[in-house]
């Protein structure tokens, strides 16, 4: 299995675990304000049979990115688990080719993400500006990802996927990785038309892939009747061979089991469906051996 979206770190490395809490997306998250080993992750999917994982970026400070990507690939290296990595880089510099160029002399790099989610309420924003997807240098940048062979994990709420989708049209060398399965936080009627509508012109883009991850970052808790939900109608559009599963580990952590989370993952996917979700369109996005 392949566990395509989890996190290990050093408290001392992330702003957002020292010094005074910082509002998060994901709710209060003081049992996970400390180091995150890449032993205690594997102890926790140790019921998976996991044989393989992408790390995604923690938001190190961003003049830190190389030091990021270097943590993770000596901890691999250490553990001896394989572990490829979606790091962080300025989409919004002029320029990002020399950002990009240093990142390349890290044989585990996969791709990159930038987060782009912004949202009316506060707690849930991250970007500064809601339409980055449709900035000119953004997607400038995004392109050039191509040259690497690298893919762009995507985040944003249902408001911004038409911007999202203009992005994945403009950069269509480049394979996007929607984070959380769209973040679907609005679960009234008119929520859910928007994320199913948003859904749909994402998937509508050959170049766009779901990932199955973070479905309990709203709810605080793992609901495996919602996991199902979302599973059910991601897979209707985007189909198995595009969509893979993530555990988010260790901010899944914070309410719920490894094993209890794989199980609500794997109740939703049918049977005939688990090779391409749980392993190899993982490894054919992220190019994984």
């Amino acid at each position: 299995m392949i566990d395509a979206h989890f996190h290990i770190w050093r408290q001392a490395d992330l702003p957002w675990l020292t010094g005074p809490m910082q509002p998060r997306i994901f709710g209060p998250y003081e049992p996970i304000r400390r180091d995150y080993p890449v032993t205690e992750y594997l102890a926790d999917a140790a019921v998976s049979g996991l044989t393989g994982a992408v790390y995604v970026q923690a938001n190190w400070p961003v003049d830190r990115f190389l030091a990021e990507a270097a943590f993770v690939a000596q901890a691999a290296a250490e553990s001896g688990f394989p572990i490829a990595i979606v790091a962080y880089a300025d989409m919004l510099a002029g320029d990002v080719r020399p950002q990009l160029e240093a990142l390349a002399r890290n044989a585990s790099i996969r791709g990159v993400r930038q987060q782009l989610h912004w949202h009316e309420n506060p707690l849930y924003r991250f970007a500064a500006d809601p339409d980055l997807a449709t900035n000119p240098t953004l997607q400038r940048n995004i392109a050039r990802l191509s040259d690497y062979g690298w893919s762009f994990d995507l985040q944003v709420f249902a408001g911004q996927m038409a911007g999202a989708a203009a992005l994945a049209d403009a950069c269509p060398g480049v394979t996007f990785v929607l984070q959380h399965a769209g973040m679907l936080e609005d679960l009234s009627e008119g929520g859910m038309e928007a994320w199913r509508a948003g859904m749909a012109m994402l998937a509508a883009r050959p170049n766009v892939v779901s990932k199955l991850s973070g479905l309990g970052t709203f709810l605080r808790r793992n609901d495996p009747g919602h996991v199902a939900m979302v599973v059910r109608e991601t897979l209707a559009l985007f189909g198995a061979e595009r969509c893979l599963f993530g555990s988010n580990f260790p901010i899944e952590k914070l309410w719920t089991t490894y094993a209890a989370l794989l199980d609500a993952h794997r109740a939703a996917v049918p049977a005939g469906d688990h090779a391409a979700v749980f392993s190899s369109t993982a490894k054919r996005v992220y190019r994984l051996a």
